[in-house]
């Protein structure tokens, strides 16, 4: 018998029983968290089992995507409120900065000092940086050089040395001597939307090249005529008045080192600054220098040009009729509108009060709807005027519309600004500094009243010797400590040169092996990223940065009309010509052809009569 007890001891379970078998909690969690889409449905997300995993992470992530709370990011994934209020452009942008917040080391499965901040996960030990094992992302193009892969940053060592990079020049990373060389470039930001990176990008390891570009914002201007009832006086210049940008050349001085950061300074006779005078420019376009840097032939750049023959009184009779009577002659206000540049249209405002008694303006508001409406208001009002008033619609009632802030203020020549800054306070009684301190907060605020002082440095002397130090001094204040020094961004991109900023530029991507760009992405967030990137992007091709804010206020579904009528107008006699051969470059797409896909009406034919199609 005992045999027979012996087989039914070791008899096999059921099948039943060996699949309630389940692994260990601890092989489950084991799997890094990772993003395996661009945009990840809630279900994928999962805000709470990642809180259970990795404390404080999702309100880290919830922090880098300007969200207070898991039910505003499920109403913009339900598709219930715009990407646009919590300052992206689009839901691509919202989605690699969550899954750069994303990447955090599978091993350590906490946030390294409990510090919520993603400048913390970039830099635990065990993430793919130069010279740890490769178990996240690869190393930047051509970094680190051959022989050195593990010379940086030393084993075991964490965050980076204090000291990098090396004093006076040592083996890594290695001082170049004359001109710089080529190299391939680091790859654009992540939703950065040009397909090749931001047109004019110093790219790691050579000087930025710019093919056909022309670097500057020397925009011209023409004149502004007498003050008209009900606006100000326009300034003597309109938009983009400011000095010209001049491009540097290929490189440091030929065959002069160049000294990184806590190298030995060069003797006085080293130190080069130099100012050019020509640059090439985008064919047809042909670009007449004065002696005044800000001065620049009128209509070189801008679709919209002085009308031949022009007669104030004709033209307000033509509005008149156009409006009198039943209905509207839009095609009528169209031809005229777009057809006459910015001064005579204030020339047409004052005959038509002066032949009828009334006033343009309130004739027009009541005859017109919509987007045609704002679009024939915008392209009434003075320049400076418009700005203002711009400024004033986005601070006024509820919310604040953050973008047209950085899109003036860090844009405009200081001229401009100072005249926008006495007609803000001048037609609506307000102080502008004081409304931006009271609308906006902490970084950026401070950002935006920088702007608004217009004392940016406007000498077109490039000194080398100082983008060197900048570079440095950016570095150390960001890519080269754990957290961020925001005042030496701030001070320095606020009070630059463009020209001098873009030789920074080109420094900093020769000492840190990346993209200035890219560090300001990893550094900062939310619209203190947009106002600092915007300054850079200017500073390097400023019809490329209206091209790309031209393109994602069509994108995708819906039309950002505001966006659309601000820039057409206030670029048309400025540098819309450029801005549309930068818009074809970039997105192989003309601008008249988007527009006409995305408007519709006398609102599409006015736009495409002011871009010239």
């Amino acid at each position: 018998m005992a045999p027979r007890s012996r087989r039914r001891r070791h008899k096999k379970p059921p099948s039943s029983v060996v699949s309630t078998i389940v692994t260990p909690p601890a092989d489950v969690t084991s799997v890094p968290l990772t993003l395996s889409k661009p945009g990840p449905s809630i279900d994928a997300l999962g805000f709470f089992s990642l809180e259970n995993n990795v404390p404080g992470l999702s309100q880290l992530i919830l922090q880098k995507l300007n969200m207070k709370s898991y039910e505003e990011y499920k109403l913009v994934v339900d598709g219930g409120t715009p990407v646009s209020g919590f300052g992206f452009r689009c839901p691509q942008e919202m989605f690699q900065k969550m899954e750069d917040t994303f990447r955090f080391c599978a091993h350590c499965r906490v946030l390294p000092s409990g510090l919520p901040d993603t400048k913390v996960l970039r830099h635990c030990k065990r993430m793919s940086y130069p010279g740890y094992p490769p178990s996240g992302y690869p190393p930047f193009p051509g970094y680190p050089p051959a022989g050195q892969e593990s010379s940086f940053p030393p084993p075991g060592q964490y965050p980076y040395p204090s000291g990098f990079p090396p004093k006076g020049g040592g083996a890594y990373p290695p001082a170049p001597s004359g001109g710089y060389p080529g190299s391939g470039g680091y790859p654009a930001p992540g939703g950065y939307p040009t397909p090749g990176g931001y047109p004019g990008a110093p790219q790691p390891g050579g000087a930025p090249s710019y093919p056909g570009v022309p670097p500057g914002q020397g925009f011209g201007a023409p004149p502004g005529g007498a003050g008209y009832p009900g606006y100000p006086q326009p300034p003597s210049q309109s938009y983009g008045g400011g000095p010209a940008q001049v491009p540097l050349p290929g490189g440091f001085p030929g065959g002069q080192p160049s000294q990184y950061p806590g190298g030995q300074a060069p003797y006085p006779s080293q130190i080069s600054t130099e100012s050019f005078s020509s640059y090439p420019v985008f064919s047809p376009v042909s670009l007449d220098y004065s002696s005044d840097p800000a001065a620049v032939t009128q209509g070189t750049q801008g679709t919209i040009h002085p009308a031949a023959n022009f007669d104030a009184m004709k033209d307000a009779e033509i509005l008149r009729k156009a409006m009198k009577g039943f209905g509207t002659d839009e095609q009528a206000i169209v031809d005229v509108v777009a057809n006459r540049s910015n001064d005579q249209r204030q020339k047409i405002k004052a005959a038509f009060k002066t032949m009828y008694g009334k006033d343009l303006i309130k004739d027009l508001k009541s005859e017109l709807s919509g987007n045609m409406e704002e679009l024939i208001l915008a392209l009434f009002m003075p320049p400076t005027y418009y700005d203002a008033w711009s400024l004033r619609n986005a601070m006024q009632g509820a919310g604040t519309q953050e973008r047209v802030l950085i899109e003036i203020l860090c844009t405009r020549t200081n001229q401009e600004i100072r005249e926008i800054v006495r007609c803000y306070q001048s037609e609506f009684g307000r102080d502008l500094e004081k409304d931006i301190r009271s609308d906006t907060s902490g970084h950026f605020e401070r950002l935006l009243v920088s702007m608004c002082q217009g004392n940016r440095d406007e000498n077109q002397t490039v000194n080398h010797q100082m983008a060197q130090e900048d570079a440095q001094r950016l570095y150390q204040a960001g890519e080269g400590k754990l957290g961020t020094d925001e005042s030496c961004f701030n001070m320095i991109l606020a009070t630059r040169s463009f020209p001098q900023l873009r030789a920074t530029m080109e420094a900093y991507s020769r000492m840190a092996n990346r993209d200035l760009l890219a560090s300001v992405s990893r550094e900062f967030s939310g619209y203190i990223e947009s106002g600092l990137k915007t300054i850079l992007q200017c500073a390097l091709n400023r019809p490329a940065f209206f091209a790309e804010r031209l393109y994602y206020s069509m994108k995708g579904a819906g039309t950002d009309d505001s966006t659309l009528v601000r820039i057409v107008v206030t670029r048309s006699e400025v540098d819309l010509v450029q801005i549309k051969q930068m818009f074809t470059q970039m997105y192989q797409k003309t601008l008249g052809t988007m527009i006409a896909s995305d408007t519709s009406g006398d609102y599409r034919k006015l736009l495409l009569g002011i871009v010239g199609q």
